[in-house]
């Protein structure tokens, strides 16, 4: 489940891979971290379109995005995407150094892109809204 515009991210551009072992190495780096999860390219239709905006985003942040590419969809990948409770492919987590500030799903408009993560950088970070099982006391 691979595609050369996904695969262009880890391997021309140098993002990380990110899997459940480098992880939480990977977001607790200064500054904001932002993740993509594509998807499986082959049947999630905009996974290929956040492929390209992604190094654009990155260019108009001057560099303040430290992006990495979460292409495990069924094992390390559902994992983190529990974690991160979002719903929807493709999709562009936010961490602040080690805090969760956001999401933005599927495909954009540019405008949009760069309103959403100028309000993340100033945004107080948050719980993620993972799957949680609520606690019960007798």
């Amino acid at each position: 489940m691979s595609h050369p515009l996904i695969d262009r991210l880890h391997g021309e551009l140098q993002y990380t891979e990110v899997s459940l072992a480098n992880h939480d190495q990977f977001i607790a780096e200064p500054g904001m971290n932002v993740l993509f999860f594509p998807g499986d390219p082959d049947t999630v239709k905009d996974a290929t379109d956040v492929a390209v905006v992604l190094p654009e985003l990155v260019k108009a942040f001057d560099g303040q995005l430290r992006p990495g590419v979460v292409t495990d969809v069924f094992g390390d990948g559902k994992m983190l995407k529990r974690q991160y409770g979002f719903s929807e492919y493709p999709s562009l987590v936010f961490v602040r150094s080690g805090e969760y500030v956001g999401t933005i799903t599927r495909i954009q408009d540019w405008g949009e892109y760069l309103d959403q993560i100028s309000n993340l950088f100033v945004a107080a970070p948050r719980r993620s809204p993972g799957f949680s099982i609520p606690v019960v006391t007798a």
